[in-house]
């Protein structure tokens, strides 16, 4: 599993996105995959998925399949989003 968080850097969302990541690595243990949704890596992995609302947290499987996305404000509970990386 990996979960992807996709948002612009510099936008009125950033603080936000940027605070619950670093939050979300301390208790997990994890990294986050970081995209910029107008990179070629952000577009190619937000349009097949249909994500145009950012900021977008997403849980994907080594398949490519999208378990669960969590889009806009407020963000996910960490604890929800750490359900999926526990199964």
């Amino acid at each position: 599993m990996r979960i992807v968080a996709i948002y612009k850097e510099f936008s009125d969302h950033a603080r936000e996105m940027e605070e619950w990541i670093d939050q979300f690595e301390r208790r997990s243990g994890r990294t986050i995959e970081r995209l910029d949704p107008e990179s070629i890596d952000g577009e190619s992995f937000c349009a097949p998925r249909d994500i145009v609302q950012y900021p977008t947290i997403a849980v994907a499987g080594d398949d490519g399949k999208t378990y669960e996305m969590w889009s806009g404000s407020p963000l996910p509970v960490i604890d929800e989003v750490m359900g999926y990386i526990t199964r």
